[in-house]
C-alpha cells in the first residue's frame, strides 16, 4: 500500500489505476482505525479493483466544546492495518491540503432539514460538516464506489441525500455494525472509557435489542418505550442525549402502521458520547 499526502499524488495514483480499467472504491475514515474500518475495506474489495482508504480528522464536524486536539490520531498503527487488510492507498492530507482558505473560508454543502435532527440537534454543524468533507472527497477520488458504516446511521441517510439530490455519480453501500462480543459497537471513541464504563457500555445496545423486541411482539406505545429506556439507562450510569423510534425511508418518527423502523439513540458515558441503532421488521 502506497500513502499520498496532496492531491497532485493522489490524482497521479488514480489516473494510473484508471488507465489500467480499474473501478475505484473509497473508504473515509478519521483514523485510529478499529476492525469496523477494515471490514469497510473488505466490504470496499468485493466491489472495486483499487481501493483508496482517507484518513482526515475533519476539524469543520466538531463542534466548538469538542473532542478535535484530543482525538486519537494513529497513522502509523492505520497504516500498517490497512495494508494488511489489502488497501491499495492511503490519502492521509492534512488541514490545509483539504481547506487551503481556512475553515471558514471553506465553501459547504449542506442537507437540510435531516442535518438538524437527532445528532444534527445535539452536535450544531456536525453533518455541514460530514457532507462539505465527503462530497469533497468524492470530487477528489470520483470513486465507483463508497463505503460507509450503519453505526452512523444518520450519517449514512444524510450522506445518500447529498449524492440523490446533487446526482453524484456514486454507489453507496452500507456496511452492518462490527460489534465487541458484549455488544458494544465498535468505535473510536470507545477508548475514552474507563475500565470500570467498558462494563457499563453494552447496556445500550442491550436496552435498543430490548425496545425492538418490545415493537415485534406489538407493543406500540412508542412515547413509552423511549422513556423506559432513558431510565434503564440513566440508572446503568448514562446521562441521556436522546432515543428515538424511525422509519427507515425518510428518518422521520414511526406511526403505530409503520413497518421497516429503525431504533437511533445517542447518550454519554463518562466523558464518551456513544451511538449505536438497530434495523426492526414489523
Amino acid at each position: 500500500m502506497q500513502t499520498v499526502t496532496t492531491i497532485k499524488a493522489l490524482h497521479e495514483q488514480l489516473d494510473r489505476a484508471r488507465a489500467e480499467g480499474k473501478r475505484i472504491g473509497l473508504v473515509p475514515t478519521m483514523g485510529n482505525l478499529h476492525q469496523g474500518h477494515l471490514r469497510l475495506v473488505e466490504a470496499a474489495l468485493q466491489h472495486a479493483d483499487f481501493v483508496v482508504a482517507s484518513i482526515f480528522v475533519n476539524p469543520l464536524q466538531f463542534g466548538p466544546s469538542e473532542d478535535l486536539e484530543r482525538y486519537p490520531r494513529t497513522l502509523a498503527e492505520d497504516q500498517a492495518q490497512l495494508t494488511q487488510s489489502g488497501c491499495h492507498l492511503l490519502f492521509a492530507p492534512n488541514e490545509a491540503e483539504i481547506y487551503p482558505h481556512g475553515r471558514t473560508g471553506q465553501t459547504f454543502v449542506e442537507v437540510p432539514g435531516i442535518s438538524d435532527l437527532y445528532c444534527g440537534a445535539s452536535r450544531p454543524g456536525h453533518f455541514r460538516g460530514v457532507t462539505t468533507i465527503v462530497n469533497k472527497l468524492f470530487n477528489l477520488v470520483r470513486p465507483d464506489v463508497a463505503v460507509f458504516g450503519r453505526k452512523d446511521y444518520q450519517q449514512l441517510h444524510v450522506i445518500s441525500r447529498m449524492v440523490s439530490d446533487l446526482s453524484i455519480p456514486v454507489e453507496l453501500i452500507g456496511v452492518g455494525t462490527e460489534r465487541a462480543d458484549n455488544g458494544l459497537a465498535l468505535s473510536s471513541r470507545n477508548g475514552y472509557l474507563s475500565a470500570e464504563e467498558l462494563t457499563v457500555a453494552p447496556t445500550l445496545y442491550a436496552t435498543l435489542t430490548d425496545m425492538a423486541r418490545a415493537l415485534k411482539q406489538g407493543d406500540s406505545d412508542h412515547a413509552l418505550l423511549i422513556e423506559h429506556a432513558q431510565q434503564q439507562l440513566e440508572r446503568a450510569g448514562f446521562v441521556r442525549d436522546y432515543i428515538h423510534i424511525l422509519r427507515r425511508s425518510d428518518m422521520l418518527p414511526a406511526r403505530a402502521e409503520d413497518r421497516e423502523l429503525v431504533i437511533i439513540a445517542a447518550a454519554y458515558l463518562g466523558a464518551a458520547r456513544l451511538i449505536d441503532n438497530i434495523e426492526v421488521d414489523l
